[in-house]
């Protein structure tokens, strides 16, 4: 019998309403059933933001030091469990468990961030702005904030958000991918034995409708969100109507640029990980190879044969470098893309359909190399998100620069060098947030704001860093004035006296 998820509300698992639908989820490897999982609606979405509402007086009341000490303890946990929750992770998306231990210490580390909080939260002051007045600011909680998360990170990209929204003061509702929502709920658990209060941090399952009802709900005060572009539109346009603060990180179309000069095995080395690491199926993973100038035939036959290397298999089986993608229909749709190059006449050097495992139950599709792609191609345009890398070759530095920032995404790119003049003009023209020299996945830490570019980010704060200490907060400004005796003067003016 498949296990039934519960939802996480108030401080512990609570059944969905009665009516609801459920999804089936299968192991994306063997194409097994394994569990089911409620799409919930309005109903559990004020369970929800209503248990969260309930908790923000009390958690906000909760001095700085005390907030950061649950999750210094949320940490210690997280270690304690981290190859278990890898193993949720490797099992239910189809990632490698290297990968998935990957992800989850790139979580961990915004949890150390957060922990910072008593710093990060820290107003300004000036004395005598003007005659006895004071000026201070301070930075306060929001109230209910909600986290819309993408199947391709079910640990790290929620973790990009709640320890960060909650050790700020506020409350939190986690709607995951409901083809990946056992982590989240794992998470939500671990929390709870670190002393986090009842109803501070809540998840909810759920597809459209859940995601609808949390973005009219009048308690939402700031929405999260990961996900392509067209779902990132819309929840821009539907919460920013609203007056809810939105930061909505969207699809991307990564190049990595390579010189002649640069070292062939470590950027062949740092091409296969970027491109074919948990299947492409990364906002950050490079899609597109620009080989300059004379660099293309060694660089495409040296991409072939490693990539024809690579071991693929289940995601938690140990040797296995690269694992299946996370459902039959986006395997169809990788499918789909390569037929296309195919027929625009793109080159296919490396063919992931008639890789073994392709021809069988689970969701695998080989690594796909397509080599004289044009910009005018299908799989150059679109955000594909599975294993499939794009060469194309351009003369120059300059062509290469006109065509990244021609395109309407921003999220990252690198060029790999070894001339540092060209890698520092590289980074100063290119119209793109976050630039890799000889880095391929610059993916930056979380004191660093992930800064997606263009099409790639609709909102004005970032996700972690600074920028996410600001979204999760609001400035309040005070001026103060004491009298020593005696009564004030007239002023009947804007100005301070």
């Amino acid at each position: 019998m498949l296990e039934t998820l519960p939802l996480f509300i108030n401080g512990k698992p609570e059944p969905a309403p009665p009516g609801t639908e459920f999804l089936t989820l299968e192991d994306p490897a063997t194409g097994r059933p394994y569990a089911q999982v409620p799409l919930c609606g309005a109903a559990a979405v004020e369970q929800a933001v209503g248990a969260a509402q309930a908790a923000f007086a009390g958690w906000r009341a909760t001095p700085v030091p005390e907030r950061v000490r649950v999750l210094f303890r949320y940490r210690q946990i997280l270690e304690a469990e981290a190859d278990a929750l890898a193993h949720i992770v490797a099992h239910d998306h189809g990632k490698t468990m290297a990968d998935a231990r990957g992800e989850v210490l790139r979580g961990m580390e915004v949890v150390e961030f957060a922990c910072g909080m008593p710093s990060l939260m820290q107003g300004q002051t000036v004395s005598d702005v003007a005659r006895g007045i004071d000026c201070h600011s301070v930075r306060e909680p929001l109230g209910v904030c909600v986290g819309i998360t993408p199947f391709n990170f079910p640990v790290m990209v929620p973790m990009w958000m709640y320890p960060i929204a909650i050790a700020a003061g506020n409350t939190f509702v986690l709607k995951p991918s409901e083809r990946v929502p056992r982590a989240a709920l794992r998470l939500a658990e671990l929390f709870k034995e670190a002393g986090l209060p009842d109803g501070v941090f809540n998840v909810l399952h759920g597809a459209r409708e859940a995601v609808d009802a949390l973005l009219a709900h009048e308690r939402v005060r700031a929405v999260s969100f990961v996900g392509s572009e067209p779902v990132a539109r819309h929840i821009y346009r539907q919460a920013g109507a609203q007056g809810k603060r939105v930061q909505a990180l969207s699809g991307a179309k990564n190049h990595l640029v390579v010189l002649p000069d640069a070292a062939l095995e470590p950027t062949v080395e740092g091409i296969i990980g970027a491109a074919y690491g948990s299947a492409g199926e990364r906002c950050m993973a490079v899609s597109v190879v620009v080989a300059v100038g004379e660099s293309g035939d060694t660089l495409v036959e040296a991409i072939r044969e490693r990539a024809a290397a690579l071991q693929l298999g289940q995601g938690t089986h140990p040797d296995s470098e690269m694992g299946p993608l996370v459902s039959k229909a986006h395997k169809a749709r990788v499918v789909g893309y390569i037929q296309q190059g195919e027929a625009e006449q793109a080159r296919v050097v490396l063919d992931g359909r008639k890789h073994p495992l392709a021809q069988g139950e689970g969701n695998f599709v080989g690594p796909t190399l397509l080599d004289h792609v044009t910009p005018q191609m299908s799989v150059y345009q679109h955000e594909i998100f599975g294993p499939v890398l794009s060469v194309v070759r351009v003369r120059t530095l300059a062509e290469a620069v006109e065509l990244i920032n021609s395109n309407p995404y921003g999220n990252g790119t690198a060029v790999f060098t070894s001339d540092g003049a060209a890698a520092r003009e590289f980074q100063r023209v290119v119209n793109v947030g976050m630039v890799g020299v000889n880095v391929p996945v610059p993916v930056p830490l979380a004191f660093f704001p992930f800064a997606g570019w263009k099409n790639s980010f609709f909102g004005d704060l970032h996700a972690h860093g600074k920028d996410g200490v600001a979204f999760y907060t609001e400035t309040k400004v005070v001026s103060t004035r004491w009298f020593a005796g005696g009564a004030a003067g007239k002023n009947m003016t804007i100005t301070l006296k």
